[in-house]
């Protein structure tokens, strides 16, 4: 939402600020304003809300298609991981299992040699996310292989 709009007083039998931090208010009112209003244009309602003409008719679709609570606003970006999936995640588990000495720079080596697309960045995560940091974790390693 575009920070520099100021609230909308909507005035009838009773009088409602529609404040722009309140995504769903905000798109349903633009609705509103375009169901009540014939003589403007959807570029120009659009554009009061600080909306294009394309995205007016985005909300209308969705609004139509799914009801109200589609105007929430959703996170962006994706909904799951499609680097680290689980196979990969198992691959670089294995290969801090088999060289806990190896960096995540060998790691993210060894793992693009068997053909993985990774990035040294996703291996960080994943040691991170299990825990198998050097700090410690080596200190267990050396003593599991002496001590069977």
């Amino acid at each position: 939402m575009k920070k520099h709009l100021t609230p909308i007083r909507l005035e009838g039998t009773i009088a409602l600020d529609v404040n722009p931090e309140d995504p769903v208010l905000w798109k349903l009112s633009m609705i509103l304003d375009a169901a009540q209003n014939k003589g403007q244009t959807i570029e120009r309602i659009a554009s009061k809300y600080g909306y294009t003409r394309e995205y007016f008719y985005q909300v209308l679709d969705k609004l139509k298609s799914q009801g109200s609570q589609s105007l929430q606003d959703r996170p962006a970006g994706p909904k799951r991981n499609y680097k680290r999936t689980a196979e990969v995640t198992k691959q670089i588990i294995r290969h801090r299992f088999l060289d806990p000495e190896a960096s995540c720079e060998v790691i993210t080596q060894k793992m693009k040699q068997a053909g993985y697309i990774i990035s040294q960045r996703s291996v960080e995560r994943v040691v991170h996310e299990y825990g198998l940091q050097k700090k410690g974790y080596i200190k267990q390693i050396r003593q599991m292989r002496k001590n069977p």
